[in-house]
């Protein structure tokens, strides 16, 4: 899931994205005097990707495109439309496109309230207009807070607000990867979403399937996953098609993929490339030290 950055920058904000911009100048710059094909990525059978929000008060996307393919990373994910043609002239996918329904985050007005349908459905098919304009392949959704709602009326509107945009969604090959979030972590804004109504794997499986399109899948982040279900790569191989997505992070705290978590990232990994996963892995960890450290033993890590 995603936060809409980059609005109204506060003087703190100001310092770090100057100091990331000189970070990544230098960064840059070892690397063209180096072997430009030597990256962290050595195998590449995983095509991954950088969640942008996640790294938004280090790096500026033009501070990332650089930074992304050195890493070998293929793609920069969850921003703003009015980038896809800068990742275009850079060889860089979004390997899936997040929708506005500002003034709140996306996360909290979703498929599962018929009220929010027509803001819903315009910012659905802008993602895909801007997806389809560049070649990229994938939206994010979410059921939305439960809000009153039961589980089964919020499924019931889940459904039927995605078999009203899925033929849009169709027409332009464009897939739909609904989210599943957890409600148990309730320390951080971004870390867990209490309230939110799709936190169980299978009750958003269930939507998917009633929908009954292959432009309608799930974003499987496993750190999500991990915190509301666990026995993560049963499950990875009971929906393999279903999967439309994948995020990462480390569990408990959403930190690096490092020793102090809990999830085995190469055996995940494994497992999607068993089932014959050929989509992207959003590196989507909330950094707690040197950014690029944290992102190049992710991206070596998940290198399988």
């Amino acid at each position: 899931m995603n936060d809409q950055s980059g609005h109204g920058l506060n003087r703190r904000q100001l310092i770090g994205a100057a100091a990331g911009a000189a970070f990544a100048a230098g960064f840059h710059s070892e690397s063209t005097a180096a072997d430009k094909k030597e990256t962290n990525v050595k195998n590449g059978r995983i095509n991954q990707s950088i969640v942008h929000w996640c790294f938004a008060k280090h790096w500026t996307v033009e501070q990332t495109i650089p930074i992304a393919k050195q890493l070998g990373c293929k793609s920069i994910e969850l921003i703003d439309p009015k980038f896809f043609p800068l990742l275009k002239k850079n060889g860089l996918d979004c390997a899936i496109a997040s929708i506005d329904m500002a003034p709140d985050p996306p996360f909290v007005r979703g498929l599962n309230n018929p009220k929010h349908r027509k803001q819903l459905f315009k910012a659905t098919r802008d993602a895909i207009d801007a997806c389809k304009a560049h070649g990229f392949k994938r939206v994010i959704a979410f059921t939305g807070m439960a809000d009153g709602l039961s589980n089964e009326e919020g499924a019931d509107n889940c459904v039927e607000s995605l078999k009203q945009i899925v033929g849009y969604a169709e027409k332009n090959d464009v897939t739909i990867c609904l989210e599943m979030l957890n409600t148990r972590d309730d320390t951080h804004p971004m870390k867990g979403h209490p309230g939110y109504q799709g936190d169980d794997t299978e009750y958003c499986i269930d939507i998917i399937k009633r929908v009954g399109s292959p432009h309608v899948k799930l974003l499987f982040d496993i750190y999500h996953v991990q915190i509301m279900n666990g026995d993560v790569i049963r499950r990875i191989q009971q929906h393999k098609e279903y999967l439309g997505h994948i995020h990462t992070a480390g569990n408990p705290g959403r930190g690096e993929l490092d020793n102090s978590q809990e999830i085995s990232y190469p055996a995940c990994m494994q497992a999607l490339l068993d089932v014959g996963y050929d989509g992207f892995v959003g590196q989507e960890f909330i950094p707690t030290r040197d950014p690029l450290k944290g992102l190049q033993q992710a991206v070596t890590l998940c290198d399988v």
